[in-house]
């Protein structure tokens, strides 16, 4: 500015635009636009998001109708962000033509480096997308998992939100489970249906046929080497289930090696003294 402008501006224009203004027009420099950082992109931001978030987000029935994800959070947090396969019976959308996935794409999002691989009685192929993979066939078909497990290879999470009925539970449970990478989970979901004859269950409680019945023998077969007849064998599950959460409607088995040791001999000496 020359300086009788200067003066005229000094005197009358500053006192009207206030120090900050005047600073900015006195130097071009810092009329220029701030740079703000780069917005997160979509997957960035699911990615950030907590599992709760992410079910709401995709409107899955796992947060809402039941309250599932702060278990899931609970116990899948460990695998956030490995390269994991995950695969889950049972895809959903079964009102209209063209629905279903939305589970899938909550896992894909929770498990950053993931692979999610869904399978479902119907043709589900239109949520295939990057690291999503469907396959039709029943969960109880033998053939139909193995050719998943030939394709895509060792499982570390299986998640059950198939049929809910107790037979194809337990078939889906019998072939997969010893498949399962050593440190993997196994959850089975609505375990409600095992107590309601109409969806496969059984309202008798001693029924050994039921979904729950196979629960509950999971969490004896943990405590196998306490059993005092010296003539039973352990089974698979015995030797690979290290624990058993069960939450309301829910259940989530821990794989691992079961093999601990006892000290009962030590303790009931009467009773091996006799042998």
């Amino acid at each position: 500015m020359r300086q009788p402008a200067k003066s005229f501006a000094v005197k009358w224009i500053k006192p009207l635009v206030g120090d900050t203004v005047w600073a900015r027009l006195r130097d071009p420099l810092k009329r220029r636009p701030q740079k703000h950082p780069p917005r997160p992109s979509r997957a960035d931001r699911l990615g950030a998001m907590d599992l709760t978030q992410l079910a709401t987000h995709f409107k899955t029935d796992k947060w809402g109708t039941h309250r599932y994800t702060p278990h899931y959070e609970r116990h899948f947090a460990p695998f956030r962000d490995k390269p994991i396969t995950v695969l889950e019976i049972g895809i959903g959308g079964y009102a209209r033509a063209g629905r279903g996935g939305k589970s899938l794409r909550m896992w894909k999002h929770f498990f950053r480096n993931g692979q999610v691989v869904g399978l479902d009685i119907e043709d589900k192929s239109f949520v295939d997308a990057k690291r999503i993979t469907t396959y039709q066939g029943s969960q109880a078909d033998p053939a139909v998992l193995r050719r998943i497990l030939d394709e895509v290879g060792e499982l570390t999470i299986v998640v059950d939100d198939g049929s809910h009925r107790s037979d194809h539970i337990r078939a889906s449970f019998a072939y997969l489970f010893p498949r399962l990478a050593n440190g993997g989970l196994y959850a089975i979901e609505d375990t409600q249906t095992s107590y309601w004859p109409e969806r496969g269950g059984s309202d008798d409680l001693g029924d050994p046929t039921t979904t729950m019945a196979l629960v509950k023998s999971l969490v004896d077969g943990l405590n196998y080497e306490e059993f005092v007849d010296e003539s039973y064998e352990p089974t698979y599950t015995d030797l690979h289930v290290v624990a058993v959460h069960c939450y309301h409607n829910l259940v989530i088995i821990e794989k691992g090696d079961n093999r601990e040791g006892t000290h009962r001999r030590a303790i009931l000496k009467s009773r091996y003294a006799e042998q």
